[in-house]
């Protein structure tokens, strides 16, 4: 492993400029700073590769350290900060006076390997969890505190819970389980086949864009179409058009504009290689499920948490959003999380 562009050292010097500057205006924010490293990682299909670890991590020092995973589509940047304003992926998941706040835990995000679309291998979660390993021995954190895992992010805490539970004392796996569902890894299927349909025809673009909206009917319960668009369909130019094509017409060209398809590809299929026993898992783990998601069924979590044994609780939400739930429960999602993250004597 190889440390490039952003030494430590130069980091925590940058941080301790920003921090200054912050204190001058009368501003007391929490540090943060981000980084990467090359490193040279043996995939699990596809032999040894040189991967790009990118990460950021925000909160003072000496707090605990919780690793926040989402989807395929999240990134390092989970939270708004002084330093880094725009904002992060997690919206109201994370943040002042939430359970996970910055200013009383170091919250550690980092670009999956192949995120940048550079990795064209097929990658699998245990892969994922391996590259956190390496992150952690990089920034010298010894354990997380916790691993909390949306979506994709949950199958990456499993393997790590699997493969590294020395360094994990607790595992939040939201809508995630052991295994991609069939019905999951068909509609999978039929996305890449979108895409690949496009690249025949040199429109990587649209057939990503394409695929991006067949996700999106995945992501969401009929209940909540239903209710947005239940309105009459135009007739426009001699074709017809549905009331809920404008909404699927803006998630994919949001979507295009950030994404690499290869990088899309790989962590789609990443997905579908994904397994784990239950019964290898010995962390104390939370598994969050909303009842109504297509993608990983109720079943699964009832089933994942069985073979956990004494190792695992479930929790299941029920909401309209399906498998974005996540990301619509926020305040939901934060007491749940208060219950796992806070210790008998930390202060409320």
């Amino acid at each position: 492993m190889s440390l490039v562009d952003f030494p430590a050292r130069t980091l925590l010097s940058a941080d301790a400029v920003v921090l200054s500057s912050l204190r001058a205006a009368g501003v007391d924010a929490p540090p943060a700073r981000r980084g990467e490293f090359e490193l040279d990682l043996p995939l699990r299909h596809a032999g040894a590769h040189r991967v790009r670890v990118a990460w950021e991590l925000l909160g003072p020092a000496g707090a605990p350290v919780v690793l926040v995973a989402g989807g395929i589509s999240a990134h390092r940047h989970v939270v708004a900060s002084a330093a880094f304003p725009e904002a992060g992926w997690a919206g109201d998941l994370a943040g002042d006076g939430r359970a996970l706040d910055p200013a009383k835990t170091r919250i550690l995000g980092f670009d999956y390997v192949g995120a940048d679309g550079r990795t064209d291998a097929p990658i699998d979660t245990a892969d994922q969890a391996d590259a956190v390993a390496a992150l952690l021995d990089a920034l010298h954190v010894d354990a997380l505190k916790a691993f909390v895992g949306y979506s994709y992010g949950a199958l990456v805490g499993l393997q790590f819970a699997v493969r590294h539970p020395r360094r994990l004392a607790k595992l939040v796996a939201v809508s995630g389980a052991h295994r991609a569902h069939p019905y999951a890894a068909a509609w999978r299927a039929l996305q890449r086949k979108a895409v690949a349909l496009g690249q025949l025809q040199c429109a990587d673009v649209q057939g990503l864009s394409l695929a991006r909206q067949f996700a999106m009917l995945s992501y969401r319960t009929p209940e909540e179409f239903e209710e947005r668009f239940d309105a009459p369909p135009e007739v426009t130019n001699g074709r017809v058009r549905v009331a809920a094509e404008d909404y699927l017409d803006a998630a994919g060209a949001r979507f295009v504009a950030r994404t690499p398809v290869n990088a899309w590809l790989r962590l789609s299929e990443s997905i579908d290689l994904h397994r784990i026993d239950p019964g290898q898992v010995r962390v104390p783990t939370l598994v969050v499920a909303v009842e109504g998601d297509r993608l990983v069924p109720l079943s699964d979590s009832v089933a994942l948490v069985e073979g956990l044994g004494h190792a695992g609780q479930l929790r299941v939400l029920r909401s309209p959003y399906g498998h974005d739930a996540f990301l619509k429960e926020t305040d939901r999602i934060d007491g749940i999380l208060a219950g796992v993250l806070h210790n008998p004597g930390d202060p409320a």
